[in-house]
């Protein structure tokens, strides 16, 4: 049977990463707001993680940042002239929409689609939707760019079907992959998918979060189904704790995460949990599953806000081990910390806890999970990715160097009102664009 692995594609930091709190119901990001950001350090240790990944010999691959400022945006809120006076007008006016269209949320790219890999579909090809990602005005202008970006990045339409995201509006509010899991015991099996939603978008005498919104609707994981073509008997739907929404844990995947045959949970992850858990157990067969689930009394839902335990990476090193990838900030929870050094001697593949710092992107609501998007891939369809976007030695320095040349140390609150940042964006993407072999995918490149 053809070899089939999990490759990881990281979104590159944008030049204009900045803290402008955009995000309800993510703590980090309320909490950092107004701070200096480091734009440079934060594309740097972002790269860094990336890379050490690849050098443990995983494939691994970059998508490109969005243009920032979104001019387009702009002018279709009513913002006009010259770039420079849209940005001006756009601060005096509304500088909250302004920081939205400076946004650099496209890093997140566990967040950009859901999907699935061809030995879990009805064509045997690889599926891709771009998440709507409604629910926060800065994220539901990226869907057509994010399309763009992962049209010439999954570029061989022998291998890849591109699907439009969903519609725009509540009831179908889509976040991609940090609501998605696929067990499996190997890669190329197919799989058993696992859609975890926040709340019913037909259905509002259902139970839901009260405190913070629930940005993922069942029915738009089940159109995700629908569109990918999966066995309805490899597919697993559930509703996430409303309590832990409220929480702080915006997304399914700061409270659980899962690789091949094994499930890393809290134990408030899931509302009606035990039915889901059966459920698993029930379509993934007879071969061995391991659940790992987390006490409350050892690590609390607060401790894995705080931490981002739980928005950590699981990958395979050997067809029998695991390691967890976790932020730095796991170190400095007492708690988490305690678990982490209990978890590694448990009978269970995960055998290994490497950490990194990514506080950057930590400080703005996002872990080494948030960073990246897992796509399950054989070595033909592999064949089939753009070359340029994956990254080695070679790529690595040049990614940067290109950083090192573009990027400022600092930005301030205030910067997005400096036209001279628009320009910088501007001259930075217009390099990558050919660095990645993206050709003129930016609105100011035509």
């Amino acid at each position: 049977m053809e070899n089939y692995f999990e490759a990881n594609f990281d979104g590159i930091v944008g030049p204009t990463h900045n803290y402008a709190g955009l995000s309800s119901g993510n703590v980090a990001s309320l909490k950092n707001a107004g701070e200096v950001s480091k734009p440079k350090e934060a594309a740097k240790q972002g790269l860094a993680k990336a890379k050490s990944l690849a050098d443990l010999g995983l494939v691994q691959g970059v998508l490109a940042p969005h243009m920032r400022p979104d001019l387009i945006t702009l002018k279709r809120l009513g913002f006009t002239g010259k770039p420079s006076d849209i940005i001006e007008k756009a601060y005096k006016r509304a500088p909250e929409i302004l920081a939205a269209c400076y946004s650099c949320s496209p890093m997140w790219t566990a967040n950009a689609a859901t999907i699935s890999p061809s030995p879990d579909t009805h064509d045997q090809k690889v599926h891709i939707t771009p998440a709507n990602l409604n629910n926060k005005f800065h994220r539901s202008i990226e869907p057509a760019m994010t399309a763009e970006i992962l049209k010439k990045t999954f570029s061989d339409p022998n291998y890849f079907v591109h699907h439009q995201h969903l519609p725009e509006g509540g009831h179908f509010g889509d976040e991609g992959a940090a609501n998605h899991t696929r067990f499996c015991t190997e890669y190329g099996d197919q799989g058993l998918e696992f859609f975890v939603f926040g709340k019913y978008g037909f259905d509002e005498s259902k139970i839901a979060p009260t405190r913070f919104p629930a940005r993922q609707t069942k029915e738009a994981s089940q159109a995700i189904a629908r569109l990918h073509g999966l066995n309805e008997n490899k597919v697993v739907f559930s509703q996430q704790n409303p309590s832990t929404i409220d929480a702080g844990v915006f997304h399914n995947d700061v409270i659980s995460v899962g690789n091949k045959n094994v499930y890393f949970y809290h134990e408030k992850a899931l509302h009606e949990q035990d039915q889901a858990i059966a459920e698993i157990k029930s379509k993934f067969g007879e071969k061995p599953f391991y659940f790992i689930q987390v006490p409350e009394s050892q690590v609390s839902v607060q401790d894995a806000v705080e931490s981002y335990l739980f928005n950590s990476q699981l990958i395979s090193l050997t067809p029998d081990s695991m390691a967890i990838v976790v932020p730095s900030e796991c170190e400095e929870n007492k708690n988490v910390q305690a678990y982490l050094k209990e978890l590694v001697t448990m009978d269970n593949p995960i055998n290994e806890v490497k950490v990194y710092d990514v506080k950057q992107s930590m400080k703005n609501g996002g872990g080494p999970a948030c960073l990246r998007l897992r796509v399950c891939l054989s070595q033909q369809e592999l064949t089939g990715v753009n070359q340029k976007t994956l990254l080695t030695d070679q790529s690595f320095s040049a990614l940067n160097k290109w950083i090192d040349k573009h990027y400022r140390d600092e930005i301030r609150p205030s910067d997005i009102r400096d036209p001279n940042l628009m320009v910088e964006c501007q001259n930075a993407l217009d390099e990558l664009s050919s660095l990645l072999g993206l050709g003129n995918i930016y609105p100011f490149q035509n």
